[in-house]
C-alpha cells in the first residue's frame, strides 16, 4: 500500500525548517512563520516576503521569528492621513502600500502587553527592504504631499493561526493611536 504524499504546504514548511535549522528559534516557530508566509504570498498576494530572526536595528536575536512584506494595498491609514486624503479627494487604492511587520502566532499562545512590548522593542517603525539591509537606498514613490508617509508609530499585523489552519490578522500598534473617522 502506498503512503500518502505530504501536501504542498507541508513540503514547503519542512523545507523552510531545514533551511533555517541554524537559527536560534524552535522549529515550531519557524514552521508557523513559514505557514503564515505561505498564506500571505498565495492567499493574499503579498510580495517581497522575508523571515527575520534578528533585530534589524541591533542584530540581537528576536524572541520569535517575524515576517515582513509588501501587501497589495494599504493595510492601515492613520486618522490624520485619512483627513488629508478626503480633502485632496484621494482614494485609498491610489496610495502606495507600505512594508509591514507580521507576528506569526498560534491561537493557543498567551500574549501579554509585556510580550508585545518585547516584540516592538526589537523592530523599527518600518521593516527594512533587502536593498536597505545591503546598504542601498530605497526609492521613493511620488505620492501627494502629506500622503503616503508612515504615521502613528510602530505597528504590526498579529497573524493568528487556528487549529483548523485558518489565519486571522489584527493590526496592533505600539501605544495609543488616534481612532479613524467613519
Amino acid at each position: 500500500m502506498e503512503s500518502a504524499q505530504p501536501s504542498a504546504l507541508t513540503s514547503y514548511i519542512e523545507a523552510s525548517i531545514k533551511l533555517t535549522s541554524d537559527r536560534p528559534h524552535d522549529s515550531h516557530h519557524h514552521a508557523l512563520a513559514a505557514q503564515i508566509l505561505h498564506n500571505l504570498q498565495y492567499q493574499h498576494d503579498w510580495h517581497d516576503l522575508r523571515i527575520h530572526t534578528q533585530s534589524p536595528s541591533s542584530g540581537i536575536p528576536l524572541t520569535k521569528p517575524l515576517l515582513s512584506g509588501l501587501p497589495p494595498h494599504r493595510i492601515y491609514v492613520h486618522a490624520d492621513e485619512q483627513v488629508e486624503m478626503l480633502k485632496q479627494k484621494i482614494q485609498e487604492r491610489d496610495v502606495p502600500s507600505e512594508r509591514e511587520w507580521v507576528l506569526p502566532t498560534h491561537l493557543r499562545e498567551t500574549w501579554s502587553l509585556r510580550k508585545l512590548a518585547e516584540v516592538f522593542d526589537g523592530v523599527g517603525e518600518v521593516p527594512p527592504t533587502a536593498a536597505q539591509e545591503g546598504g542601498e537606498e530605497q526609492l521613493r514613490t511620488n505620492a501627494p504631499a502629506g500622503i503616503g508617509s508612515r504615521r502613528g508609530g510602530k505597528r504590526l499585523l498579529l497573524a493568528t493561526v487556528g487549529d483548523d489552519s485558518t489565519v486571522v490578522y489584527y493590526v496592533v500598534h505600539d501605544g495609543i493611536v488616534k481612532p479613524r473617522q467613519n
